[in-house]
């Protein structure tokens, strides 16, 4: 049997540690072994920034499991090569240098469009580390009927954390090409189609794991806007990637760029075919 694995990119920063302490929540939630990857030009400037994050991980989570790795190269080709092998790769937002510091440029970018499992992008501060507040659940953008395994993440992300879990697509209206239908018309199909979407990610999902339960929403707003605001009462928001797709190797969508740079929770983002 293959041990379960989540790896987390680490550089010694604020936000890295953010990120190496959500990882390793996930690691024990799932029964997985921690691996810990630091990337530098001088492989001798690893061991402090490795041992710091080892000794933080055993002071707070005895008995997880957890290994370090120090590497050199470019920081998306190596977290990439790591996490082949992890159900989930974890990463901060913002930090001094490597994985963390170029995460919101070129790394969380190629990592996005690249990844072979589920990328967890940890904000420095977000709402399940504020005293007092307490999280909505778990936050799910749709944006078709193919982002089946998007879905089954994001409910066993909510069961996990015994958290609820609620399916969001956002739509604006468009004009169509011909103006042959009335406009009032034209918006309430584009409703319905919308509506049809969100039925369809949470049939693709019952069709899985038939028990579960979501709360839906189609709300007819700019899909950025829209996610954003929801994600301010999430505890995490769950987008999809499609890596086969063309250009997809280039660039992730401008809504998941726009989660990444502005989201005030965890974002992850899941490969789907």
């Amino acid at each position: 049997m293959t041990e379960r694995q989540v790896t987390v990119g680490v550089d010694g920063s604020v936000t890295a540690f953010a990120a190496l302490d959500e990882a390793a929540v996930e690691a024990a939630r799932r029964g997985a072994r921690l691996q810990v990857v630091h990337c530098a030009e001088e492989i001798d400037a690893a061991p402090p920034v490795l041992r710091a994050a080892l000794a933080r991980v055993r002071e707070r989570h005895p008995g997880l499991p957890v290994t370090a790795v120090a590497a050199s190269g470019d920081p998306a080709d190596v977290l990439a090569a790591y996490g082949r092998r992890a159900e989930l790769t974890v990463i901060g937002s913002r930090g001094l240098s490597g994985f963390a510091g170029m995460v919101l440029h070129s790394v969380s970018r190629r990592l996005a469009a690249r990844t072979h499992s589920p990328l967890l992008v940890v904000p420095g501060r977000h709402p399940s580390t504020v005293p007092g507040r307490r999280p909505a659940g778990v936050l799910l953008g749709v944006g078709s009927d193919a982002d089946a395994d998007a879905a089954l993440f994001a409910f066993e992300e909510a069961r996990l954390r015994g958290a609820g879990l609620t399916v969001l697509h956002a739509w604006t209206y468009r004009q169509p090409a011909d103006g042959s239908a009335p406009a009032e018309e034209e918006a309430a199909r584009q409703a319905r189609h919308a509506a049809a979407v969100v039925g369809a990610a949470v049939a693709g999902l019952r069709r899985r794991v038939p028990h579960a339960h979501a709360e839906t929403a189609a709300v007819r707003a700019a899909p950025c806007r829209a996610l954003l605001t929801a994600a301010h009462r999430s505890e995490l928001v769950v987008v999809a990637t499609h890596p086969g797709r063309p250009h997809a190797a280039r660039r992730v969508g401008h809504v998941t760029e726009a989660l990444l740079h502005h989201a005030r929770c965890p974002v992850a983002v899941v490969p789907v075919p």
